[in-house]
């Protein structure tokens, strides 16, 4: 196989790439939200390069290479644009194949069950509560996750008495119900009070804490995981493979959660989990918008063997990310009795809006001649 067109249509929030083959055919990806126009610089800049006119047949080693190339630059700006590059060959090769990717991956299409994940920390705890009982209601989602802390917090919550208030109020709105909580402190705490707001999750019948204490101190978040019974849960911010390894060798978390644009693709995504079967652990991505990333980790938890027991779905509406709608010609985020469906169709089942591609910036780059 060889690419010889890599097409990029950016907007700060969000940006979708499209590829082309020697036979003329064409796949859809997309770099990692967050200033995706300057992603998308750096794909035509530094990964493009690498990656145009090469004829491959492992397309791991085709990415290897190209971030070997950029050695100077290992981190997450080059990972964010092959994420773009590499999920766009995924849908080329399910296109190809006539197979939705998940069957590409070895997997099936199908169902997936879903958490409400809520990215609000401006809510109070009772709204929160009231908002969760109305998605149940309205679409049949048995899992919730909410934020406790402040993002980066050094110690301090989203105001006082937040985090007290709010794993009570949540505990005590489902209570008696089947329905499983998830916590997220982003980076929040040091390891004495991570290990006391865990152990109040804990005594509540949270069972995920996800990001006690900031991420790039993997020690103090391995301290946290030895002392709570609780599942620990941590690594969306990671692109670094090594570190990857390093995290699961300290055992820091008991359950990993890449994200596949944050750590650069498919492809690095399945070897993150692979190091975690190794290890014991199952995998749950991090998918926190309803950018393409939600639809890429659809497909991947079909497939992977340690896959967690739920996909991460974004509960946030226009009034927090008014970039995530219009983006698509069919919606693949349907939500029925908490479940979400991977379909039969080719590639990843979705094709991009041209409204929205006509607004974007559009820059090429492609083999000369």
């Amino acid at each position: 196989m060889r690419l010889t067109r890599i097409e990029t249509f950016a907007k700060p929030d969000i940006g979708f790439v499209r590829v082309t083959d020697e036979t003329g055919a064409q796949g859809w990806g997309q770099v990692s939200t967050y200033h995706s126009d300057i992603t998308a610089q750096v794909l035509h800049r530094q990964i493009a390069p690498h990656v145009l006119g090469v004829q491959f047949e492992d397309q791991d080693d085709l990415f290897d290479r190209a971030q070997e190339k950029e050695h100077k630059f290992p981190g997450s700006y080059i990972a964010r644009a092959i994420g773009g590059v590499e999920t766009a060959l995924w849908d080329l090769r399910g296109k190809v194949a006539g197979q939705p990717v998940a069957a590409l991956l070895g997997g099936t299409p199908g169902l997936l069950r879903c958490y409400a994940s809520s990215m609000k920390r401006d809510i109070t705890p009772a709204e929160e509560a009231e908002r969760f009982r109305r998605l149940r209601g309205e679409h049949g989602f048995d899992a919730f996750k909410f934020r406790i802390g402040a993002e980066c917090g050094r110690g301090q919550d989203e105001w006082e008495g937040r985090t007290e208030e709010i794993i009570p109020t949540i505990a005590q709105s489902f209570a008696g119900e089947d329905v499983t909580l998830l916590a997220d402190a982003n980076s929040c705490y040091a390891p004495a009070a991570a290990i006391h707001y865990g152990r109040m999750l804990q005594d509540h019948g949270i069972t995920h804490y996800e990001e006690p204490c900031p991420y790039w101190e993997l020690e103090q978040t391995a301290e946290v995981t030895a002392a709570l019974e609780i599942d620990v849960t941590g690594g969306e911010q990671d692109c670094w493979l090594p570190t990857w390894k390093r995290m699961i060798d300290l055992r820091a978390v008991n359950v990993v959660q890449p994200d596949v644009l944050y750590v650069g693709g498919m492809g690095r995504m399945y070897r993150v989990a692979q190091m975690a079967a190794e290890a014991g652990m199952v995998v749950t991505p991090h998918a926190a918008n309803l950018g393409l990333v939600t639809l890429f980790t659809m497909h991947f938890l079909r497939a992977v063997p340690n896959a967690g027991p739920y996909l991460e779905f974004s509960i946030e509406e226009a009034d927090y990310y008014p970039w995530q709608y219009g983006l698509y010609r069919n919606d693949p985020y349907r939500v029925t009795d908490g479940m979400v469906a991977v379909t039969e169709e080719p590639g990843w089942g979705v094709e991009i809006s041209e409204d929205w591609l006509e607004k974007a910036a559009y820059r090429k780059s492609e083999v000369e001649g």
